[in-house]
């Protein structure tokens, strides 16, 4: 597959976040929920995670339009037991959700040592390490994990039945955090849709086709079987963080979990967000110094062939994010360019002009 010569479109940070937020103001969310929604989708790019962001902005309206998803975002209680709560997303937005899990964990953890937030009926949150960050701001360790549409193959099967099932976690480190986030799959399948928007080959190491052969071509891959990563590994982990967002939550889980791109099922996805306070742990000092203590083992590690740095899980986005803010703008691939610019024309939020 040729490549696409033509694939990026420069825009301001701030323009693109105000037109994502005027545009999920124009289906009805309110302008604190708009705002957080365009602010995850917007902080994505900036991390260098395109699959991730706004490229996913016209799948919400989608799916806001067709009430798959509802923008009210109205919740309810199920249970409370003090470090624990579950709540019932009732097919709202997936930031707003969790977003609200997070602050919850995070408040609870603070007064237990630990909070534990499920949450059912919800819908896709977008990158998993925007709201394990905001927890680390908070002084506290967290773990974000959901569930997603199967996209891979159970360990020795050859149909779709697991989904990637994202996961992250996150520590405070110097004024930010140490962060994971990571898919259980080869790549994270957002990565062969933007991969399709570029009009790149993809690895034949990410998939299978629908009948099973290797493809480089995003669009066969699509519609095919995402790989594990690690084997029979990826697939255990990914079983299990089904276990956690989907079946203790009591949501949707393996076959039954639909993905943000069908614009017309309810998704039924869940998550868990568990929060443990650093102070409860000891002092954040001895944590601190700890962390800083393995960090510099790491990176004082002697360099393999090839290798220039040595990197700890976050770093490598908190570097891009500043690359990018130093510029003021964002590169974007000139299909979700297009996307945004039909959006703007359909709510009538004009699109910002190239910078």
């Amino acid at each position: 597959m040729a490549l696409n010569q033509d694939t990026q479109s420069p825009v301001k940070i701030t323009d693109l976040l105000n037109f994502a937020q005027l545009t999920l103001e124009a289906e009805g969310l309110s302008e604190e929920h708009a705002h957080l929604v365009a602010d995850s989708l917007v902080q994505a790019d900036l991390w260098g995670h395109q699959s991730h962001g706004v490229l996913r902005l016209p799948w919400y309206i989608a799916r806001l339009r067709t009430g798959a998803m509802k923008a009210s975002s109205e919740f309810s209680t199920l249970i409370d037991t003090g470090a624990m709560l579950l709540l019932d997303g009732q097919d709202g937005v997936g930031q707003v959700l969790t977003d609200t899990a997070q602050r919850e964990a995070v408040r609870r953890a603070k007064i237990h040592g630990v909070g534990a937030v499920g949450v059912r009926n919800s819908n896709h949150f977008g990158t998993a390490m925007y709201y394990t960050r905001k927890a680390a701001a908070e002084g506290c360790v967290s773990i974000l994990t959901t569930n997603a549409s199967p996209a891979m193959a159970p360990w020795g099967g050859k149909e779709k039945g697991i989904g990637t099932n994202p996961w992250s976690i996150g520590a405070p480190y110097n004024g930010g955090a140490v962060v994971m986030d990571i898919a259980n799959t080869a790549v994270a399948r957002g990565k062969i849709y933007l991969a399709r928007q570029r009009n790149e080959p993809i690895p034949d190491s990410w998939s299978l086709t629908a009948d099973g052969r290797p493809t480089t071509d995003a669009a066969e891959a699509v519609d095919g079987v995402i790989l594990p990563m690690a084997g029979h590994k990826g697939y255990a982990i990914s079983f299990m963080m089904d276990v956690l967002s989907g079946v203790l939550t009591g949501s949707a889980s393996g076959k039954g979990v639909n993905g943000p791109y069908r614009e017309n099922e309810r998704s039924g996805c869940g998550h868990m967000f568990i929060a443990l306070d650093v102070d409860s742990f000891g002092t954040t000092e001895k944590y601190t110094a700890r962390l800083e203590q393995l960090i510099a083992e790491v990176k004082e590690t002697p360099l393999a062939h090839g290798a220039s740095e040595i990197f700890i899980p976050g770093e490598i986005e908190d570097r891009h994010e500043a690359a990018r803010k130093a510029e003021g703008t964002l590169q974007l691939p000139e299909q979700t360019w297009t996307d945004l610019a039909k959006l703007g024309n359909e709510t009538g939020t004009p699109l910002p002009p190239r910078a």
